[in-house]
């Protein structure tokens, strides 16, 4: 086996989102401002809509179709610029299925059976759960590797996946005996990694919630931002100076840390500024900031939404960006594992 120490490979940012219901403030904060801000970084980023993922779970076709140009349009209104940035949808780079079945020859079920995201979505009816749910993180690994991406920034919760990602391509490089695959380093940083349920803090933010108010929606409009910041869940104490102060508060601590992404700071700033200050302050300031910083956002994807064909011109331009630098790796791949491809 090759040096691992001696290979060399571009680094390139890969990561993507599932186009099921609306894009909420969770998946803004946790991955698409970081999407933006890794734009800005000098290396090549890759972000895709995962529709192939969404299905492992049943999806009203039309409704999958709107929630996939829905998902694009709030990647561009959010800063994404798809002239600087790969932005695509998965199912339109026929690659990541095939690379995937490669990896579900690789994965063990050992290490599926591990994954806790399997364990929460199945529940316990995990047999009529269906196989693709089972093989999601195998297919996730396919996304992240068929690009060759050396770094994925994802939220706390999808940090267990990339982790297996590293794991096949570790055993793909030692079964085959090459270096072909990087062992791709996760990416989480931030105030707001994980976003917590505007009503139970215990919960993370979620576009599944069947409560509305639980979450903040991109597409709500400045006046519901508001009144779902100032009817979130909170307690009577007034904020403490430090952030040990918020240990066993988590509707607390879950505002602070969305406050401090907003504003671009650190939690331990935003307890400072507001220190003995109760909620009937603070949760007033966190609306005005986060309709200020939202509101656009939901004002440029409703304009975007309008020019449907638009959207997907840019998607199926994206796949054509994304496939180009697929393509040789996928058939690369086929060679080390002793399949024969058409040269034609």
């Amino acid at each position: 086996m090759a040096d691992a120490a001696k290979t060399k490979f571009t680094p390139r940012v890969f990561s993507g989102i599932q186009p099921t219901n609306h894009l909420q403030l969770g998946n803004y904060l946790g991955a698409v401002k970081r999407f933006v801000q890794m734009q800005d970084s000098g290396i090549e980023t890759i972000y895709c809509i995962v529709d192939q993922h969404a299905i492992t779970v049943w999806q009203d076709p039309s409704d999958l179709r709107h929630a996939t140009r829905e998902l694009a349009a709030g990647y561009i209104a959010a800063g994404l610029d798809p002239k600087r940035s790969i932005l695509f949808n998965q199912s339109q780079v026929p690659a990541h299925a095939q690379l995937g079945w490669i990896f579900n020859c690789v994965a063990r079920m050992g290490w599926m059976n591990r994954m806790t995201q399997w364990k929460d979505k199945a529940g316990k009816d995990s047999e009529k759960a269906s196989l693709g749910l089972f093989a999601y993180p195998s297919l996730m690994a396919a996304d992240i590797l068929l690009y060759h991406a050396t770094h994925v920034p994802v939220g706390e919760d999808q940090k267990q996946h990339v982790e297996l990602t590293r794991d096949i391509a570790m055993k793909f490089n030692h079964d085959y005996k090459v270096d072909f695959f990087p062992i791709t380093e996760p990416v989480i940083e931030g105030a707001a990694t994980r976003v917590m349920s505007l009503r139970d803090g215990s919960k993370k933010m979620s576009k599944s919630d069947p409560s509305d108010q639980s979450r903040i929606n991109l597409t709500d409009d400045a006046d519901t931002i508001a009144q779902k910041f100032r009817k979130a869940r909170t307690d009577a104490e007034p904020l403490p100076g430090t952030l040990a102060g918020l240990k066993d508060r988590p509707e607390a601590r879950n505002l602070v840390n969305i406050y401090a992404a907003l504003s671009d700071q650190t939690a331990e700033k935003v307890v400072a500024e507001f220190a003995g200050q109760g909620f009937g302050t603070f949760k007033p300031a966190l609306a005005d900031l986060a309709v200020a910083k939202l509101s656009p956002i939901a004002t440029e994807m409703k304009r975007l939404m309008a020019d449907p064909a638009e959207i997907d011109r840019i998607l199926g331009d994206g796949a054509e960006r994304a496939n180009a630098i697929a393509e040789p790796i996928l058939a690369k791949t086929f060679d080390i594992v002793g399949m024969i491809r058409s040269q034609r």
